[in-house]
């Protein structure tokens, strides 16, 4: 259930920062000294002075909510409805009464923000990778128009504008990566796959010839399909997972109607944190994204 309340109230909804952002406790953002002591309020905010370095701050201080005359409760329902169902940022703009630029820079922030993914896979693992058609939007100063990507067919690069991104599905765990990378070769492929709890680990892929060489190292116990010649599933080795993963990341990206290349990442980590709160309840699910950047 969507929770309306937070989004019509400004002091519930600073009231939900305080509770998220000091779940551990309340701490100095700047020396990160825990003695402090209550000071006043600042609009709706508690205001707080540190004892250790006789500094002020409040419950926004440090967050990606600071420095904005928008009211808090607008931007929760703007970060919610983003991650939750993938509001264009257009559309944002009409919705909270803001800015188009106000809005993508907030925004942008929270993006910047979101944690890196922490694989520590158990396995067996499939691994797969799509390509991104992604280039450099908008142009430099007295300059021309900078290309949004190239329309080739086939795999691609960083330098081609055509992104590789791999996706991960630990079959141990349930969890799912989606991970960009520069290129589709073997050393990057090796190091998505460093993190992992045993020594060997299986590994299911198509016939793409960077896995090969894993089939050669004793830490992979590697199996593949060979989609070329018809072959998608053979038991329990397929990669089924990671295509429909794929799909999903791809359905995420087409309403921003293409990402510059060297903002891809977050979007993709956006995209991730969608897939944490899915079938969770509205007010749990503002919770887990707002801990997310806190």
């Amino acid at each position: 259930m969507i929770p309306l309340k937070t989004f019509v109230s400004e002091r519930r909804a600073a009231n939900l920062l305080t509770q998220v952002r000091w779940r551990d406790g309340v701490y100095c953002p700047r020396c990160r000294a825990e003695s402090q002591i209550r000071y006043g309020s600042y609009r709706v905010f508690q205001r707080y002075l540190c004892k250790n370095c006789d500094r002020t701050f409040n419950d926004q201080t440090g967050t990606v909510f600071e420095h904005s005359a928008v009211e808090l409760r607008k931007w929760f329902l703007a970060v919610y409805t983003y991650i939750r169902f993938n509001t264009s940022l257009r559309q944002l703009d009409v919705e909270i009464d803001v800015s188009y630029k106000t809005v993508y820079r907030r925004v942008q922030r929270f993006l910047r923000a979101l944690d890196a993914p922490r694989p520590q896979l158990e396995g067996p693992v499939e691994i797969d990778e799509l390509y991104v058609k992604a280039g450099l939007k908008g142009r430099e100063r007295d300059g021309r128009s900078r290309s949004r990507g190239l329309s080739t067919c086939g795999r691609g690069s960083y330098e081609q504008d055509k992104l590789p991104v791999f996706i991960l599905a630990d079959r141990g765990t349930g969890d799912r990566y989606v991970i960009p990378a520069k290129a589709a070769d073997e050393s990057t492929i090796r190091l998505l796959l460093a993190n992992r709890k045993e020594e060997s680990v299986a590994v299911y892929t198509d016939g793409f010839r960077a896995y090969e060489p894993l089939g050669e190292d004793d830490a992979f116990d590697r199996e593949y399909v060979v989609h070329g010649d018809g072959e998608y599933a053979d038991g329990d080795v397929h990669v089924n997972t990671c295509e429909s993963h794929r799909s999903l990341a791809r359905s995420w990206l087409s309403p921003h109607r293409g990402v510059c290349k060297d903002k891809l990442t977050p979007y993709l980590r956006a995209f991730q944190l969608r897939r944490r709160v899915y079938r969770k309840p509205g007010k749990e699910a503002l919770k887990t994204i707002l801990e997310t950047t806190l």
